[in-house]
């Protein structure tokens, strides 16, 4: 049985093993899913780049850092290992001022479509990795609408104020990417953690990285081609 997620694909297999749980706890592949998805609203509508580096920052640091520290300080199997509460809290806590500063500084100066968005998220942040209410929110549903959906519409809003056609059918198919990622990790990890024979695993092991890497890169492909 898996003991923690040292192992993982996403994991560095080289360094500390300080340094290889620092870079893993940041699910990276995911964590550049979420952020990929709201550089997609920002091309749904008339963007500007330094408000496209805003939202990238703002994700990363709400998801990347923030969702996973909260995650490891939530779940009862503890994946990372015993990590102190006291550094993954304040990792957290700095991490969330940082990405409620940019989204604030935003929604106040013209694009107050963001404190809805950010109060949402902020509830599934906290619902979802915490399993607050008895575990409640914690469920496909909740990934799908606050990691899937709404990061389209955030990075729609912090640059128009503004929801169109095109974001909201970017917003369908990053809710289908992240309903096939989550439904498809699930069963990876299940298998890991009942020791399944390496082939099992792989074959779901290997949909998670085309589902990212074909997130992630064809993003900066699309960017790339439409700044150039």
């Amino acid at each position: 049985m898996q003991r923690d997620r040292l192992s993982e694909w996403f994991v560095p297999k080289f360094g500390s093993r300080n340094f290889r749980l620092s870079i893993g706890i940041l699910f990276l592949p995911y964590t550049g899913m979420v952020i990929s998805f709201a550089v997609w609203g920002s091309f749904s509508v008339e963007f500007s780049l330094d408000r496209l580096a805003s939202i990238c920052l703002l994700y990363f640091f709400a998801v990347g850092i923030s969702a996973h520290c909260l995650d490891a300080l939530g779940s009862k199997k503890k994946p990372w290992g015993n990590i102190s509460h006291t550094k993954l809290w304040l990792a957290t806590i700095i991490s969330l001022t940082l990405s409620f500063s940019i989204g604030v500084y935003y929604a106040f100066l013209d694009s107050w479509l963001l404190f809805p968005i950010g109060i949402t998220e902020g509830f599934f942040l906290l619902a979802y990795n915490l399993e607050l209410f008895h575990g409640r929110f914690h469920n496909n549903t909740s990934f799908i609408i606050s990691w899937g959906i709404l990061p389209v519409f955030a990075g729609a809003v912090i640059q128009s104020n503004s929801i169109s056609v095109e974001t909201i059918v970017f917003s369908a198919l990053s809710g289908f990417a992240s309903y096939v990622l989550i439904t498809i990790s699930q069963k990876y990890k299940e298998l890991k953690r009942q020791n399944a024979n390496y082939e099992m695993y792989y074959k779901k092991e290997i949909i998670l990285k085309i589902v990212s890497s074909a997130v992630i890169f064809g993003t900066i492909f699309f960017f790339v081609i439409i700044y150039l």
